[in-house]
């Protein structure tokens, strides 16, 4: 018998059924709804892997053409800032990504075979013992790590207020990244087994960032350290003085390359890029890469034109997002904010693997979760504690 004429047959019986049963006794009419519920089970699966395969084609194909517009919105908004026009709610794609609703996949191996897929490759994520190996290896040189993390808090906070960050910005986006309990040394979802990146410190600095931070701020950083060698004496200027060469050969690797994201990215995914990120965990060198990260998006923000001090919830959204696209966000009226799905500032794989932007999916959404989370975590002992040291 043809899947049609079954459908068909499935379809008149249930309207049978749904006309009986007000007639039927109460006993009786238990059993009819558990059938006619089977049956409208039944009914509601995909009855052929066709029909399947075609809605998921057709699905395929309204994702493709969603985030195809998102690129293009983007690129539009780009043209508009680099010709100082006003950004409207027509410059972003204002419809949530599309979600699959239709027939569920039939039981067994699908006819058609998967496309061919590249193999993934699997990048290793260093923990801080590579880090402090690498270091060793490549410059013959250890991180001056803290006595205990109070101590680094307060090198951090004494560097931070006095480069122009607020208390308020960095204990806030200290919470939030860290969870409000993180040391200098916490790496993003390590706890005991594998990481689930290289993220590392109070601001949970990238290798990329790290060699990014090393080869725009490198220099100002040899100088600020040698200021401070200059004011030391025996031991401690020896190995000021020894930290000082090494800085400048990490710089000197950073800046080898175009200063490029991509360029930046190679080098932090080579043992040498390691080597270079091990500077986070430095008493001295750490706070600098930290405050310098936040740092570069207030003054990025500053150079654009937006003047009003940035909240730590919009710091974050710079830091976690890149400066040009957290400043799309920063700079959005709240009337927009509402509208804006957070789809505009993702690529769809980042979008896809990111549960908070697709959960809280507008801006407004997105900054208010911020803000919440950093609440929560400032009355947090580690929060407390950087609070203090400022």
């Amino acid at each position: 018998m043809h899947t049609q004429t079954i459908r068909q047959i499935l379809k008149a019986l249930l309207k049978i059924l749904a006309l009986a049963l007000p007639l039927l006794a109460p006993r009786a009419g238990d059993v009819l709804t558990s059938v006619v519920t089977e049956a409208r089970a039944e009914a509601s699966h995909p009855a052929t892997w066709k029909e399947y395969l075609a809605a998921r084609a057709a699905f395929d194909a309204e994702v493709g053409a969603y985030w195809t517009s998102i690129a293009e919105k983007r690129r539009g908004r780009n043209a508009k800032r680099r010709q100082h026009q006003p950004i409207t709610l027509d410059d972003y794609v204002l419809t949530q990504p599309p979600v699959y609703t239709g027939p569920k996949r039939p039981p067994g191996p699908s006819p058609e075979p998967p496309p061919q897929a590249k193999p993934r490759q699997y990048k290793a994520i260093p923990v801080v013992a590579d880090l402090v190996q690498a270091a060793s290896q490549y410059f013959q040189w250890t991180p001056q790590q803290p006595a205990n993390d109070i101590e680094f808090k307060r090198a951090y906070a004494r560097y931070a207020l006095n480069a122009g960050l607020t208390r308020e910005q960095a204990v806030r986006v200290y919470a939030f990244e860290t969870g409000g309990n993180g040391t200098h040394a916490s790496q993003s979802g390590f706890h005991g087994s594998h990481p689930i990146s290289s993220a590392i410190g109070y601001n949970q600095l990238l290798t990329t960032n790290t060699v990014e931070l090393l080869a725009e701020q490198g220099e100002e950083l040899v100088k600020e350290l040698k200021e401070r060698a200059a004011s030391l004496t025996g031991a401690a200027r020896q190995a000021m003085e020894h930290k000082i060469v090494v800085l400048k050969k990490m710089v000197a690797l950073a800046t080898s390359v175009p200063d490029e994201w991509s360029q930046h990215e190679k080098i932090g995914d080579t043992p040498q890029g390691w080597a270079l990120h091990a500077m986070v965990l430095d008493i001295d060198v750490g706070p600098m890469l930290q405050t310098h990260k936040l740092l570069t998006s207030v003054i990025f923000a500053r150079e654009k034109g937006y003047t009003r001090p940035l909240t730590a919830a919009e710091l974050e959204m710079m830091n976690l997002t890149g400066d040009g696209t957290g400043l799309d966000m920063v700079t959005m009226p709240q009337a927009m904010r509402e509208q804006v799905p957070t789809s505009n500032f993702f690529q769809r794989g980042g979008y896809e693997r990111n549960p908070v932007a697709i959960r809280h999916n507008t801006v407004a959404k997105l900054l208010a979760v911020t803000d919440q989370r950093m609440n929560s975590n400032s009355s947090l002992l580690g929060a407390k504690e950087l609070a203090a040291a400022f």
